[in-house]
């Protein structure tokens, strides 16, 4: 019984990596400094001109602001009304006055 080697025709020597030297990374071209700061100039301008352009609200639309401040408040102060536990008997108190056909039916699996 001969016993070969399995990995005898492995090539021991170090892999060949393909040459890159045809490609050529292109150098990033540094921005002077004025002209960023120009730029950012022109944005802060450009941005304060928005806000002074911003359309003031019609009407209408400063009514229904209103309408829906005024309906908001009137949901804060009728929860604030009743207490959690007046809320749970009133609750339990329109359960009881359900008939029993809403009821949820027991079940048991041992029976």
């Amino acid at each position: 019984m001969v016993e070969e080697d399995e990995y005898a025709c492995v090539n021991r020597a170090q892999l060949k990596i393909k040459d890159n030297s045809g490609i050529k990374k292109k150098k990033k071209k540094k921005a002077n400094k004025e002209s960023q700061k120009a730029i950012e100039n022109e944005v802060k301008e450009q941005i304060k001109l928005q806000k002074v352009n911003v359309p003031t609200k019609t009407k209408a639309e400063l009514a229904f602001q209103k309408m829906q401040e005024k309906m908001q408040k009137q949901r804060i102060l009728q929860k604030a009304e009743m207490t959690h536990k007046q809320r749970v008997e009133k609750f339990n108190q329109h359960l009881d006055s359900l008939t029993e056909h809403f009821d949820i039916p027991k079940v048991s699996w041992t029976k």
